[in-house]
């Protein structure tokens, strides 16, 4: 075989990235920390990661205990002062969450047991304390985890609901990257087609005219990806929470709705006009799914420039909110307080009120005081926040970073499917950014694949 190469991507190199040799020994360095939460606790486990680690059991507990083992062994400083009496396991290469050996101290959770256990540690040749986050930044460098994923173990360690839960969960175990891995071997492979169609052209083994078929697979992939995009909203939504403001004219009852809603005193309540000057944010888990409640200043005609400042934050918040309950008490009228959102519901306060005042017009009727009506609201915003999850694919992106990364990939597609005529350089090239944005997203960018799919399906090389 004799194929040429022509300027096509088999003839690119790959830069290598100069890497320090200050860089280098920290990464053959073996870390340690206390990966368990503060002490004193019932039980401190001590996490291990590196080369060194069988010296590091050795010299501490005596030997090196049967892989994923838990072992109760004696711990001590190298003069043999007992530190304490626990469980050891030890994971070794590749099969552990870094990829390196790896091992686990569990102790008791008292601190001076957890202090002395690290400077034993600390004292040992090649092993020092771990940094923040720089166990799971090796599992990614080795390959045991990508960016997807990694912040999916970010999001489930943070988690606050079921929701979150679950959408952590999977994003950690690889769900959304196997959707991500899928359309990069779609890119992959249009661009190996291309590339042979460019680069070998001339070879009877590789079919004519490539480029049409694959462009077309291209336009459906940049569908999907679309499709994918619309529903990053509920992502966001899980992860971030779902925003409801509560505006309305002052003393409409929003400060003790919000109270009522938290289940404790949070904002502060009082028959004075215009106490709410700044936004008062609670957080709270509904129906499994974050919800962050936020009572806003009263919206008024005002000469105060405090309070101006305070409207002009609520307005702000009505902006930026997936839901708006617009509070009205009886006997209020509109007038200096007009709000308008795609996702707005009147709320009547103080329904209870027996003092002849006209009822207000509204969606629903609660009172903060007796509660009635309150489980309904509840009700009420717990359903909208599932009716945008109904549509949404249960994998969805939600972060601004996956939104910029698969808006890229996306025009370049476009770019590439649109080019009638263009050269199939310029084609394989929008490809080639297409394929590097959506790498990004994972943080695995390997050029090579493309040869070992040019050479298997096309036989060139026979």
């Amino acid at each position: 075989m004799h194929g040429r190469r022509r300027g096509g991507l088999l003839s690119r190199g790959c830069t290598a990235t100069a890497v320090t040799d200050l860089e280098l020994d920290r990464v053959r360095d073996t870390i340690y920390a206390l990966s368990s939460g503060q002490v004193p606790a019932g039980v401190a486990v001590i996490r291990l990661s590196g080369p060194a680690v069988r010296f590091a059991l050795e010299t501490l507990c005596g030997a090196v205990p049967e892989p994923r083992a838990a072992v109760l062994k004696s711990i001590r400083f190298q003069n043999g002062e007992l530190i304490d009496r626990g469980l050891v396991l030890f994971f070794p290469a590749p099969a552990s969450f870094t990829g390196e050996d790896c091992a686990e101290l569990q102790l008791h959770g008292g601190r001076a047991v957890v202090d002395a256990c690290c400077q034993a540690l600390g004292a040992l040749p090649g092993l020092r304390q771990a940094e923040g986050g720089e166990f799971t930044r090796r599992a990614f460098d080795n390959g045991k985890m990508d960016l997807t994923a990694v912040e999916g173990l970010a999001d489930l360690i943070q988690a606050e609901t079921a929701a979150q839960r679950r959408m952590a969960l999977d994003q950690a175990g690889g769900a959304l990257a196997a959707v991500y891995a899928g359309w990069a071997q779609r890119l992959t492979h249009a661009r190996a087609m291309i590339e042979a169609e460019l680069d070998f052209s001339d070879e009877e083994d590789v079919p004519n005219s490539l480029s049409e078929a694959v462009l077309r697979d291209m336009r459906d992939l940049s569908e999907e990806i679309g499709l994918h995009l619309s529903g990053m909203h509920w992502g966001e939504i899980v992860r971030e929470g779902y925003r409801v403001a509560l505006v309305g004219r002052p003393n409409s009852g929003k400060s003790t709705l919000l109270n009522r809603l938290a289940d404790r005193e949070i904002a502060i309540v009082s028959d004075e006009a215009g106490t709410t000057r700044d936004i008062v944010e609670v957080r709270l888990d509904l129906g499994g799914y974050l919800v962050i409640l936020q009572d806003t200043a009263g919206l008024r005609d005002t000469t105060s420039a405090v309070e101006k400042e305070g409207i002009r934050r609520a307005l702000q918040a009505v902006e930026s909110a997936d839901l708006v309950l617009y509070l009205v008490a009886p006997g209020m009228t509109h007038e200096g307080a007009e709000v308008h959102h795609p996702n707005l519901l009147r709320v009547r306060t103080m329904s209870d009120r027996t003092d002849g005042a006209s009822p207000a017009e509204a969606d629903i009727s609660v009172s903060a005081l007796s509660g009635a009506g309150v489980d309904q609201l509840v009700t009420i915003i717990s359903n909208n926040i599932k009716e945008i999850g109904s549509s949404a694919s249960p994998l969805s992106a939600n972060r601004q970073r996956h939104r910029d990364l698969l808006n890229v990939c996306r025009e370049e597609l476009s770019l590439a499917a649109t080019a009638i005529g263009a050269a199939i350089e310029l084609r394989s090239e929008h490809l080639r950014l297409a394929g590097a944005a959506l790498g990004r997203m994972t943080g695995r960018v390997d050029v090579e694949d493309l040869l070992g799919v040019i050479f298997s399906e096309f036989c060139v090389g026979k």
